[in-house]
Formats: C-alpha cells, sequence, structure tokens
C-alpha cells in the first residue's frame, strides 16, 4: 500500500503539463489511434495547456496588482485572506484524505463508467483535489479520516453527474465537441444556474433582456469584438487603480491579449483532444452496445477561452471587491483568487445559452453566496492549513475563493453538523438518486443511437 501511495504522489508531483501528454499518448496507443497520432495529440495537448497557463498568469501578473491597489486606495480591512488556489490544493493534498485521493478516484470512475451511471472519462485526475479539500474539512469537523473520504467520494459522484448533464451545453456554447467538465469547483455552480436562470425566465420583461458577443459586434462593428473589449475593460480597472497612463494602458493591452489567446490555446488543445475522443467513441460503441455517447473528462480551464465567460468575468473583479466591502458579515478580502473566477463561469455560459445579461446576474448571486461561504468555512480552512503544516500558529485567518466559496463543498461539511448519520446518509443518498436518474439517461440515449444508426443501415 504505502508504494501504491508512493507511485500516485509521485503522479501528482510531476504535474498536469507533463503528464497530460504522457496519459494521452497511452490512452491514444491503447484505444487504437495509431503510435504517431497519439504522440502528436499527447504533445499538442500539452503545449496547448502549457498556452492556456502562460496567458491565464496574465491576469494574476497583471490583474492581482491592479486589485490590490484598489484596496489600498479605498483603505479596505478585512481580516482574512484569500490565499488562492494553489494554496488550497497543496492543503488538499496535504491532507490524509489527499495522500488518497487520486486511487480512490479513480477506482470510482471506473465504477460509474461499468455501472452506466457516468458517460466521462475523467483524466484530469489533478484536479481531484477539490474532493480531497471537502474531505479534508469534513475530516477535521468529525475527527473521522472515514468520513473525510466518503464525503470526498460523494462530492466527485455528484460532480460526474453535473459534468454529464451540462456536457451537451458545453458542446453547442463552448464548441468543444466530445468533452465534459467534471471539475469539483466549476460543476458546483451549474445548479445555481440552472435554478436562477428558470427564476428569470418567470420574471415579464426581464426574461427577454440578453446581450452577447454577437449582438455587441453586430451593433458596434470592432468595438464589440473580444480584443477591444477586453482593452477597454482593463482600462477601465486600471482607472479605478489609480494607475496613470501608462498603467492603464499597459493593463488595457494585457487584457486585450487575454481574450484574444486564451481561445486561441483552447483551440490549440481541442486540436491535440479530438482524436482521442473519436477513438474513445468508438471503442466503447464497438465493445459496449448498451451505451451512449462517451465523453472526455478535462479540467475546465479548455472552457475558460469563451469570450463571454472571460468578459463578464473582468466586468465582476472589481464588483467582487466591491460586494466584499459592502456586505454586512463578510470577512474574507478577494485576492488571490481573482483570477479564478472566469472558472466560476464556464458552466454558467451553457447554462443561461450565452446570455450576457443572465450571467453577470448570476455572478453578483454566486459571488455573494461565495464570499459568506468563504468566511464560514474559514476556521477549518485554517485548520486544515495548520495540520498541513501550510502556514504558523498565529498566523491569521485563512480562506480562498476556489474552493473556499464552493457552495456543494459547504452544504457536505455542514450537513456533518447535524449527526453521522445524516451526515453521510443524506448526501450519499443524493448522489445514488443523481447516479441512477443519470444511469436512466445514458440508458434512453444509448437506445436511441441504435435506433438512429439501424435507420440509416435500413436505408
Amino acid at each position: 500500500m504505502y508504494y501504491v501511495l508512493a507511485f500516485f504522489d509521485e503522479i501528482r508531483g510531476i504535474g498536469a503539463t507533463i503528464m497530460m501528454p504522457i496519459i494521452i499518448c497511452i490512452m491514444g496507443i491503447l484505444l487504437k489511434a495509431g503510435v504517431g497520432k497519439s504522440i502528436r495529440a499527447g504533445l499538442t495537448v500539452g503545449i496547448g495547456f502549457i498556452g492556456l497557463f502562460l496567458v491565464i498568469g496574465l491576469i494574476g501578473t497583471y490583474l492581482g496588482p491592479a486589485v490590490k491597489q484598489m484596496v489600498t486606495n479605498f483603505g479596505l480591512q478585512l481580516d482574512v485572506v484569500d490565499v488562492g488556489w494553489p494554496s488550497a490544493a497543496a492543503i488538499a493534498f496535504a491532507s490524509n484524505v489527499g495522500m488518497i485521493i487520486i486511487p480512490v478516484g479513480m477506482v470510482v470512475n471506473v465504477v460509474m463508467l461499468i455501472t452506466n451511471t457516468t458517460q466521462t472519462i475523467d483524466i484530469d485526475i489533478w484536479d481531484y483535489w477539490h474532493f480531497a479539500f471537502t474531505g479534508a474539512l469534513v475530516a477535521i469537523l468529525t475527527g473521522s479520516q472515514l468520513f473525510g473520504v466518503a464525503a470526498a467520494v460523494i462530492n466527485m459522484v455528484i460532480i460526474m453527474v453535473l459534468g454529464d448533464w451540462t456536457a451537451s451545453g458545453v458542446e453547442k456554447t463552448l464548441d468543444l465537441p466530445g468533452v465534459s467538465l467534471p471539475h469539483g469547483f466549476t460543476a458546483a455552480y451549474a445548479p445555481i444556474a440552472m435554478v436562477l436562470n428558470k427564476l428569470i425566465d418567470m420574471i415579464p420583461r426581464v426574461n427577454r433582456i440578453n446581450f452577447n458577443l454577437e449582438t455587441l459586434q453586430r451593433r458596434f462593428g470592432v468595438f464589440g469584438e473580444p480584443i477591444l473589449v477586453g482593452t477597454v475593460l482593463g482600462a477601465v480597472i486600471g482607472i479605478v487603480a489609480g494607475y496613470g497612463y501608462k498603467g492603464v494602458m499597459n493593463l488595457a493591452i494585457q487584457m486585450g491579449a487575454v481574450l484574444v489567446l486564451i481561445p486561441k490555446m483552447a483551440a490549440l488543445l481541442m486540436e491535440g483532444l479530438l482524436p482521442i475522443s473519436d477513438a474513445a467513441s468508438s471503442f466503447i460503441r464497438d465493445r459496449f452496445k448498451n451505451r451512449g455517447k462517451i465523453y472526455i473528462g478535462l479540467d475546465s480551464a479548455i472552457g475558460v477561452g469563451h469570450p463571454l465567460t472571460l468578459s463578464v468575468s473582468l466586468i465582476l473583479v472589481p464588483i467582487a471587491v466591491f460586494l466584499a466591502v459592502i456586505l454586512p458579515g463578510n470577512h474574507v478580502l478577494p485576492f488571490a483568487d481573482l483570477a479564478v473566477i472566469p472558472w466560476m463561469f464556464v458552466l454558467i455560459i451553457p447554462v443561461v445559452n450565452g446570455n450576457g445579461f443572465r450571467a453577470l446576474v448570476i455572478g453578483v448571486v454566486v459571488l455573494t453566496v461565495g464570499l459568506y461561504i468563504a468566511t464560514n468555512l474559514s476556521p477549518l480552512i485554517t485548520t486544515a492549513a495548520l495540520n498541513a503544516q501550510y502556514i504558523k500558529q498565529g498566523s491569521g485567518a485563512i480562506s480562498s475563493i476556489c474552493d473556499g466559496a464552493n457552495p456543494l463543498t459547504w452544504v457536505l461539511v455542514r450537513v456533518y453538523e447535524m449527526g453521522p448519520v445524516v451526515g453521510l446518509g443524506v448526501p450519499a443518498a443524493v448522489a445514488v438518486v443523481m447516479a441512477v436518474f443519470n444511469r436512466k439517461k445514458i440508458l434512453r440515449e444509448a437506445a436511441e443511437m441504435r435506433a438512429a444508426a439501424s435507420l440509416v443501415e435500413a436505408e
């Protein structure tokens, strides 16, 4: 057992940009996509991820200091530090749950595939840290590592099902065929978006309001294109931050570059992934006649490149800081994780079918709720960081937007305060019900696909 854990710990330490090409290449060969094509696909995916991370880094490098300057200018005093997702991931993986989450998560995925309760082959094993993060907090709250592992597994099952349910929207709106996004942070906001989207549908006149980038481009021509939208938003943030004209111009150009380059890097990643996705679908279709479409589960970074996702996110960055100041009872100042706000919207955009107005409204709601959740979970997150020796005693309270503001994590953690029977039984029952409904959906779609294929053969 020790050597197994050491092996997966080594994999975790190598990092996604190295291991992802290896996994893609091996998958391609096993799925008979061809050795040459598999090697090229793996390298292309790896380069695509490197490009994505480099461009996304611009958000933290240039937008982060602007927000910090805004905080200084307005004299904000909030006592819980947003340490960012890298810190949250490190804390999660350093926990006892985190040490075994990769092999446990892989087993869960295989079992769900065998039982037809998911359509997703989740190769994004590094983002299993989201499930480990939930498990680590539950373990601290209950004093039981077993409950922590159970919470992590329940979290994963729910997210896998949500990944399946939103995959059609990912294909249609984000133009990512054969891809689902079972991302522990991103997918948690999809149910909230679904509910709020339905509520907006019920409000006369408001339900007709819509703006998207296509509308902007039709009405404003070149000024509605992503490059101009990003540049203008960057300039506005720079002005609010009190930058001089050079700083404003620099931030404007950098944010314009982000809106242009991220979609191109995402397209490069998809170029490498499509041959493997097609091979996986053919492999499953030939060997499992009762199974419908199969999706490749990826990090939601691949969907961050949608221009509307980035535009809405840039608008919400200063709004997030403003909300942190005015919300009574909030103690978290968003800072390090402001760069991950786009991850919140990757699945919200498909849910609202690309409606920018609804995305903004939902964004304000989830940020408001998220700040309260991050404040509420701060004591547990701080304890987890102390246990992992990530911070020292007396360092002060910490939290994060990712995953400290995650609504699903909060529910799974706080339900355990109602006792072990309710805390384990209710979430497990919800996960099972979702999986059963998903199984029925998968089998129905498979039957429809077989019927359609029969008609084609008959003709």
